[in-house]
This record gives structure tokens, sequence and C-alpha cells, in this order.
């Protein structure tokens, strides 16, 4: 796929940004199923996943798209592409799940976006590093910081209870 680093070179930039900002957040767009991917390339993925261990990731199968190189190289089958998919998500939902439980009974500062799109009585917001977060409180809290104990880490975002507003408007 033409990319200009090589997988040492990654991960070492992973370990740099972690020295540099501890509390830092990684994640990545992953692409499965790209023309010509063996199984023992979908394995080196996910040895990578389990490595760098992201937060969060993207993760989509690569479909064709007329016209461009990769269009006239061999395709992987859909079977395949769908089976490798499942395991990536898989993988890293648990990984994103024991990320998010390491969280749990901190004090994460978060900018509130506004109510939850499935609880209307409850309100979401972001941490710093983008981390999903959910929680009581009035909607006049909107576009706020506001300090949250996070209570339960989920998969894809981190439930909490309002401990302080922010003098911020």
């Amino acid at each position: 796929m033409n990319r200009g680093y090589s997988r040492e070179q990654y991960l070492k930039l992973i370990q740099d940004i972690r020295k540099a900002i501890p509390d830092s957040s990684i994640t990545a767009d992953i692409m499965v199923g790209f023309p010509g991917e063996t199984e023992e390339d979908f394995e080196d993925t996910l040895d990578l996943v389990r490595q760098v261990r992201y937060d969060s990731a993207f993760t989509f199968i690569y479909n064709i798209r007329s016209g461009t190189p990769a269009a006239k190289m061999e395709q992987v089958p859909e079977e395949v592409k769908t089976a490798r998919i499942q395991r990536l998500i898989e993988l890293q939902n648990n990984i994103s799940l024991e990320n998010n439980i390491q969280d749990e009974g901190k004090i994460l500062e978060v900018l509130v976006e506004g109510e939850t799109k499935t609880n209307r009585e409850k309100l979401a917001g972001r941490t710093r590093t983008n981390k999903l977060v959910v929680f009581e409180g009035p909607m006049e809290l909107s576009g706020r910081l506001v300090s949250v104990k996070i209570n339960k880490g989920r998969p894809n975002l981190l439930e909490g209870e309002l401990v302080l507003v922010s003098a911020n408007k």
C-alpha cells in the first residue's frame, strides 16, 4: 500500500508518543482485505493491534474502486474479508474495554456535547483524549467543561457521574 515507513519505525513512533505523553490516546483506521493480503499479513495486523493497544480503531473492509491500480490486482474473497474483519473487531473491542476499565475511579475533564443519542436524560461529552463519556446532568452544561468520575468502562464509552462544573462558560 505504498507506506513510507516500516513496522519498526511505526512502533518506535508509538513508543515515543507514549513516553512524551503518557496519557495519550492512540487510535487507528485499519483496512482488511486489501488485494494480495495473505493470512500471514492479516496475522501481522492482529499482532500490531495487540502491541499498540489502540484505544479505538475505525475498521473497514477494502472495496474495489474502479480505475485504481488495486482494482486490477487479485482480490481477497468476500467471505475471507468478512471473517477477518470480525476477528479484528473482536480483538479491538477487548482491548478498548481493557483500556477503558483502567479509567474507572478516575476523575476526568469532559467537554459536554449535549444529550446522548439514546437517552435524553443523560449527557454525553468527550475527554481530552476524545473518549466518549455518558453521565447525568442538566442540558445547560452543553459546551462547558466538567469533571466526571468514571464508574464503568465499556468497549466504546465511559459511564460516570458529574462531580464538578468548571467556571468557564
